[in-house]
């Protein structure tokens, strides 16, 4: 998964562990990101890095139009995307980074 696409991704603490809901035009990169660290927030306060569930789109507009829609989810929905994609919550960056 090289090539840039836009992407709706999801990253947890662990299994059934916090949450978080993001959007990227390049997963890779932006996954690098969050397991190194690399900005202050959310994700590196709350110990967020595993690549859990994520979904390419053919537009940025229907990414975030699909963020914007899981981020209003409740909980459990959240964690039965995941489950459906990552059904023990492995983490995905070596599926995306080989």
């Amino acid at each position: 998964m090289r090539e840039r696409a836009p992407c709706v991704y999801m990253l947890a603490s662990e299994r059934n562990g916090t949450l978080y809901v993001g959007v990227t035009s390049d997963l890779v990169k932006r996954a690098w990101e969050h397991r190194n660290d690399v900005v202050a927030g959310f994700t590196s306060s709350h110990g967020v890095h595993l690549l859990v569930w994520y979904e390419q789109h053919a537009t940025m507009e229907s990414a975030i139009t699909r963020e914007k829609q899981i981020k209003k989810w409740q909980r459990d929905w959240k964690i039965e995307l995941v489950e459906k994609m990552d059904p023990y919550w492995n983490d995905l960056w070596e599926a995306i980074n080989g």
